[in-house]
């Protein structure tokens, strides 16, 4: 098993040119049956690390996800891609579990999606079902879930180390997209894995625009940032379920298609909210962090944090279901320090003091963040031990200009305040100290120093923006824990004496334009109008074939056909994102509509400016006889040889092999009925025949059902086009 053979899967089944970061490394160490624990970014790609090498081991590969609905949602995708997957899970029958268990058991399935507490039942049952099969391989996903100094612990995670000695001689892949090095340690204790190969990608989302903004008017501030972005997915978070509730009525009041989804809600309705949002028919959904975990939805352009999430991985796995295709996305936060006060009630674990602490300081990490007036992607990634030299230019702090003052005699008062209560006292009390408030928890020997009331005329929003830029500047410190206390530094004795200057934040300016949907630096200029066009084929196609918009393409895919204008079947294979199966099944559609684009605007291809690097190379394997990849099928078919001896031969899908004999139909150099027996064409002509869109194959293919392949009706197709096959 070579990695050139995972090649042609990545490129036949799933569309892509080239591994991305990790991916390579990680499949190799499975092809070579080594462990391996795998970071890599939300979209960054981690499922085809196991769905890549499942396809190239004989017998089946394991799943352990820990979402339903991430199960349903892969399952899906893989069946739309032609891989033969399944699930098991608590919403099936007996019926429908049993008839999973006899796919598996007759060799059918490659993928098994399974929940940790169906694989580690008490019992033992399915543990015996497993060992009675051919496991291949173990891919444990959201694998930071094992530990418990993680942000996101499922106590069913840690009995799955036992699986290592049932499965001795079986691989295991551990995935996640948040673990720092504590975590990692973690997850290869607990699964008891063997050397295992780690391999960790860059977590930085370079297509994502960190923003944070103060939490003042934050409904006003989002419904003003939802107007300006009407037309796109997005998430917005909120802390608890009724501010869900909230927040989502108040959205759909004004205007805007919104749903919520929380623990607390009716499962159906649950589920019914989350499958609109996924199939567009909703664009945003309002949420609790229970929302978001594993959801493949691509094309979500935004999320917007309404308050303060607990920790660093939590904020940067919910923002990574952002732009999950690369393309241009925001992430949004509202933030106060009450939330960092609120929360520090929440954060604490009963009866564990060192966890506590743990989850304490990673709550006044993320409080950093929010205050934070250097570049936001710099701290994000070197929280994950990744070092960004240059700042980023794609967050708020690098592309906004600010405009500062003398502030040096607000600096003395903040810092005198501190000086004379000792350092004892946390930001809040200080400002009413400043600000001379009557409230009782401001101590009666504090009124009387020469500090109380001099700062009245500074309201109490401004004074905490002070407070916490002279904490950036390192002129005042701030400690950890429950109750952090504000402390002087070495810097403060030279502001006191008079002997600096300190220049503090006045105002922000607006935002350098960047621009809001582009595919990347290689993809020329794209048409928004015909891109607008093929979303509507997309869903048009999703609607009948009952799956969201983007398990039949992505946005990045149709931005490049927007793009690249490919004009035939041979330009489509080059854009991202076009496998195999999706070429045969959607490919004459998008193709007629870039086609009717075309010719209203007096437009031709523009596949020639795409990047050959990225190209999707349609292997033209030639040899001493010099036959490209088609020519060398037909010689091999005209040899004798059966379209799944070429395939194996070739070490490409029989769809490939299909694809190519079916070109020579219209040359006579191939029969239809070498391709299609006889008794199967009335059925496969009348089909075609009697279907409105007759370039539509699914629709089709579902009037024919599972006994006639997508092959059989692409050359039944191309003998009527080429008038080989009389039409009545």
């Amino acid at each position: 098993m070579s990695i050139a053979h995972a090649k042609e899967i990545l490129k036949h089944q799933f569309g892509f040119d080239e591994f991305r970061m990790q991916q390579q490394a990680a499949i190799e160490a499975v092809l070579a049956r080594r462990d391996c624990v795998l970071l890599m970014p939300t979209g960054g790609g981690k499922s085809l690390c196991y769905q890549i090498p499942a396809l190239m081991f004989e017998g089946v590969t394991v799943v352990v996800s820990p979402l339903i609905a991430l199960m349903k949602d892969q399952v899906g995708a893989l069946k739309n891609n032609g891989i033969d997957a399944a699930f098991l899970n608590s919403t099936q029958t007996g019926e429908e579990q049993a008839e999973v268990q006899r796919r598996v058991r007759s060799g059918q399935v490659k993928l098994l999606y399974v929940a940790p507490e169906r694989l580690m039942q008490s019992s033992g049952q399915f543990i015996e079902f497993l060992r009675d099969i051919n496991v291949s391989l173990f891919a444990i996903d959201e694998a930071h879930c094992i530990s418990s100094w993680g942000h996101d612990f499922r106590p069913e995670y840690i009995q799955l180390g036992r699986l290592r000695k049932l499965f001795t001689n079986v691989p295991f892949i551990a995935l996640t997209a948040t673990a720092d090095k504590l975590v990692r340690k973690d997850i290869v204790e607990r699964l008891q894995l063997t050397r295992p190969e780690v391999l960790v990608s860059s977590f930085n989302r370079p297509n994502i625009f960190y923003r944070v903004e103060p939490k003042r008017r934050s409904y006003e501030q989002l419904v003003n940032y939802l107007h300006e972005h009407k037309d796109e997915s997005g998430i917005v978070y909120c802390l608890s379920r009724n501010s869900v509730d909230n927040m989502a009525e108040d959205l759909r009041r004004g205007g805007f298609s919104a749903l919520p989804y929380h623990a607390g809600m009716d499962k159906a309705d649950r589920d019914r909210n989350q499958d609109a949002f996924l199939r567009d028919e909703a664009k945003i959904i309002v949420a609790t962090i229970a929302f978001g975990m594993g959801i493949d939805k691509s094309n979500v352009r935004f999320v917007v944090h309404m308050d303060l999430p607990k920790n660093v991985e939590s904020y940067y796995q919910e923002t990574g279901r952002a732009g999950r295709d690369s393309l241009p996305s925001e992430a949004l936060l509202f933030y106060s320090y009450a939330d960092v006060m609120k929360l520090k009630g929440f954060v604490e674990v009963e009866g564990n003091a060192a966890q506590s602490a743990i989850m304490l300081k990673k709550l006044d990490q993320m409080a950093e963040f929010g205050d934070l007036r250097t570049c936001r992607r710099k701290y994000l990634l070197k929280y994950f031990d990744e070092v960004l030299a240059d700042d980023c230019g794609n967050c708020d702090n690098c592309t906004t200009v600010v405009e500062r003052f003398d502030g040096t005699i607000i600096a003395q008062k903040a810092l005198s305040a501190v000086y004379r209560t000792d350092q004892r006292f946390g930001i809040a009390y200080l400002v009413d100290l400043l600000r001379g408030s009557e409230a009782r928890t401001v101590r009666d020997e504090h009124k009387n120093l020469p500090t109380y009331g001099v700062g009245a005329d500074v309201s109490k929003n401004d004074w905490f923006l002070y407070f916490k830029d002279l904490i950036a500047q390192g002129f005042l410190a701030q400690t950890s824990g429950q109750y952090p206390t504000i402390a002087l530094t070495e810097k403060s004795r030279d502001v006191l004496r008079g002997e600096t200057t300190v220049q503090l934040i006045k105002s922000k300016t607006i935002e350098e334009p960047r621009p809001r949907f582009a595919a990347g630096a290689e993809t020329p200029e794209y048409f928004k109008d015909l891109f607008d066009r093929l979303r509507s084929v997309r869903s048009a196609i999703a609607n009948k074939e009952n799956v969201p918009p983007y398990v039949v393409f992505s946005d990045a895919t149709l931005v490049e056909m927007s793009a690249y204008l490919p004009a035939n079947e041979s330009e489509l294979r080059r854009i991202s994102g076009v496998g195999d199966l999706k070429l045969e099944k959607y490919g004459r559609q998008f193709l007629a509509e870039i086609d009717n684009y075309c010719v209203e605007k007096k437009l031709a291809s523009r596949i020639d400016l795409k990047s050959p690097k990225r190209e999707r190379r349609v292997r033209t394997k030639r040899g001493g006889n010099g036959l490209d990849t088609y020519q060398l099928s037909l010689k091999m078919f005209l040899s004798g040889q059966s379209i799944d001896e070429i395939a194996e031969q070739r070490s490409l899908s029989r769809t490939t092999i299909e694809n190519h004999l079916i070109r020579y139909i219209s040359t006579g150099e191939v029969a239809l009925e070498e391709l299609v027996q006889p008794e199967k064409l009335a059925a496969l002509k009348q089909a075609i025949l009697a279907t409105p869109d007759s370039q539509a194959l699914s629709p089709i293919k579902e009037k024919l059902g599972d006994e006639y392949s997508y092959g059989e009706i692409r050359a039944v197709m191309a003998a009527m086009e080429a008038g080989l096959l009389v039409v009545e």
